[in-house]
């Protein structure tokens, strides 16, 4: 689990075949003494595995399906990333719960500069932009923002300088794409309100098999 606050950033050194997927080599600009082996790093929002560690220099494998659901599938060597080791219990949850797992891929479509602010448009599935809500909060590779606007195509957030700075949010052109996760929250609200399949005995008596207002009257919640 995350939080959407990027410690620093990285930069990919290598990216070479393995297997099916591919095992990328980054190198960090703060320090991972207290990383390990095992340990979970969210990459510009996708939680991977590091499967070498040494100074400040790491590995992680790229399953298939982190190429195909990420923009690791058209990374380079050079390109520079943002890094966020895993939350522990005892951190602040400055940002929102962040999963590390996309949702999806979008695309910058519009930057234009408001007073000290970046807006920034993101094109994105209508498959996603479901769960985005105005003042909502979502994660582009990674950083946790605030959206400003949304409809069916597309949503805008405001880029403060310091994020500008410390994240590639703030230098990344129209065009280049973006690995997007939305709010953890809502995805969960949504499956547990939606009409299942009643496989479940004590859920018979409800309409839709789900939580819904019948259900948490019955159960003394109202």
């Amino acid at each position: 689990m995350f939080t959407g606050i990027i410690e620093g950033l990285g930069t990919i050194s290598a990216i070479r075949p393995s297997g099916a997927g591919s095992r990328m080599m980054l190198a960090s600009d703060f320090s991972l003494d207290s990383t390990r082996i095992g340990d979970s790093i969210a990459v510009n929002g996708a939680c991977l595995t590091a499967v070498t560690v040494a100074g400040r220099r790491f590995g992680v494998d790229l399953s298939p399906e982190s190429l195909a659901t990420t923009t690791f599938n058209e990374a380079k060597p050079g390109d520079r990333v943002n890094l966020e080791r895993a939350l522990r219990l005892s951190d602040r949850l400055d940002g929102h719960l962040v999963s590390g797992h996309v949702d999806a891929v979008g695309a910058i479509q519009a930057r234009e500069t408001l007073a000290n602010a970046i807006l920034i448009t993101i094109a994105a599935p209508a498959l996603i932009t479901r769960y985005l809500i105005r003042k909502g909060s979502v994660a582009v590779d990674g950083v946790s923002l605030t959206g400003n606007a949304c409809d069916q195509k597309c949503f805008q957030v405001s880029i403060i300088p310091l994020t500008a700075k410390q994240t590639t949010v703030g230098f990344k052109a129209v065009g280049a794409r973006v690995n997007i996760e939305t709010d953890l929250i809502g995805k969960y609200v949504e499956r547990f309100t939606a009409p299942s399949a009643g496989d479940a005995a004590e859920d018979r008596d409800s309409a839709t098999g789900g939580i819904d207002m019948q259900l948490l009257a019955k159960t003394g919640f109202l």
